[in-house]
């Protein structure tokens, strides 16, 4: 058990390292500020360009892999490696801790992101075949709706039901995805509620439909 908090902590307080939030302090900014006021890739990309962006989205991604491919089998000092302990349970919990930590960082007043680059970071990892349906259904609905939150909740939903297909006997990453899906919802109610609403902005650029609409 000792292992396990251990490493489920260290997971949570590298999630907590934001890249939007480190990088922007060296330009002299805070997105939390700016746009939608989230911290994550997003609103890095729609605030301060491309380039940032980029930068923001590829640090949030490798924090996540980072968390399930070293801390995992890291020999710790003082930590003993504990033979009971099963590696994907372990690999699971390391993975939902990096994505929690990134939504409530510790080191920046517990206001993050939401979650979706560590998450993919976590999942391509973890298995990376699973890669395709992620982003496969999270383009697909960004095409047809213009929606970021919204294709972010569907790419976790493709997630549980790829996994529950092909990987049902894989109970750790089972309960990763249906853990994961469940905190990106939580994590997008606002999102939600200004669908339901009428007045959640759309990535126009993307968005197929917009000519009828917008």
């Amino acid at each position: 058990m000792l292992e396990l908090g251990v490493k489920t902590l260290l997971a949570y307080l590298l999630g907590a390292v934001l890249g939007s939030l480190v990088l922007g302090r060296l330009r002299g900014v805070d997105i939390r500020r700016l746009g939608s006021g989230n911290a994550g890739a997003t609103n890095a990309l729609r605030t301060q360009g491309k380039l940032f962006g980029l930068a923001v989205f590829v640090i949030d991604i490798g924090k996540g892999v980072l968390a399930v491919l070293y801390l995992p089998g890291a020999a710790l000092p003082g930590i003993e490696i504990d033979p009971q302990l099963g590696r994907d349970w372990l690999t699971s919990a390391c993975g939902f801790a990096v994505v929690v930590g990134h939504v409530y960082p510790v080191w920046f007043a517990f206001r993050g992101g939401k979650g979706v680059a560590t998450m993919i970071g976590v999942v391509g990892a973890v298995e990376p075949r699973l890669l395709l349906p992620a982003l496969g259904s999270w383009f697909a609905v960004l095409l047809l709706t213009g929606y970021v939150g919204l294709a972010s909740m569907i790419a976790g939903a493709a997630l549980v039901v790829f996994v529950y297909v092909v990987e049902s006997k894989n109970i750790p990453l089972l309960t990763f995805c249906w853990g994961v899906e469940l905190f990106v919802v939580f994590t997008h109610r606002g999102n939600i509620a200004r669908m339901y609403a009428g007045n959640e902005n759309r990535v126009r650029r993307l968005w197929l439909f917009r000519s009828r609409t917008a």
